[in-house]
């Protein structure tokens, strides 16, 4: 009974040695890789030409002419200062849940200056760790419908698929205290 223990430990330790293994050689091959290099700006202009021909960009373009696309594109230029110069805004939170098939991750709906909009924080996995047991999203389960929040942001987005302009939540204080503030990321972009 102990050699097949023994023998079935070792079989663990040799497989996840070799994953381990297969990872790191991974993420040499993608640091090897060169950077792409950046376009002139007619060269972009030309790609966007293009991508504006092909199915993708033809929705678009009808998405942002229709009545639905431009409430969304007021809406993001509402607050378009306020995300310039990274001053806070006022929200209040309209709801605990993003719209049915969202897949930006953690968030809430609320209102600023009688607008709604996504207050998105990003995939909540992304912030838990086994050996790190602090959740950064542990404070904003605490909010509640109603609650008037402080808000500052660096961007805000909009896509066809929500009726709603996106804004990164990268700071929220709630009664005076803050209760969120995005990590920054260390040693790149």
């Amino acid at each position: 009974m102990k050699k097949i223990i023994y023998t079935l430990v070792f079989a663990l330790v040799v497989v996840s040695g070799f994953i381990v293994f297969a990872n790191r050689e991974m993420r040499k091959e993608s640091i090897k890789k060169s950077p792409s290099k950046l376009l002139s700006p007619a060269e972009r202009e030309a790609a966007l030409i293009k991508w504006e021909t092909t199915p993708d960009g033809i929705k678009y373009k009808k998405w942002e002419a229709s009545t639905e696309g431009k409430k969304v594109l007021v809406g993001a230029a509402k607050i378009r200062q306020h995300i310039k110069d990274y001053t806070n805004m006022e929200g209040v939170v309209t709801s605990l849940s993003l719209p049915a098939g969202s897949s930006l991750g953690f968030g809430v709906m609320i209102k600023i200056d009688n607008e709604d909009y996504i207050l998105d924080f990003g995939p909540e996995d992304a912030n838990k760790n086994f050996l790190n047991f602090s959740n950064d999203f542990e404070h904003l389960h605490s909010l509640k419908v109603n609650d008037k929040i402080m808000i500052r942001s660096h961007s805000v987005s909009y896509a066809p698929k929500y009726s709603y302009p996106i804004v990164s939540g990268d700071y929220v204080e709630r009664d005076g205290k803050t209760i969120y503030v995005r990590a920054t990321h260390k040693g790149g972009c």
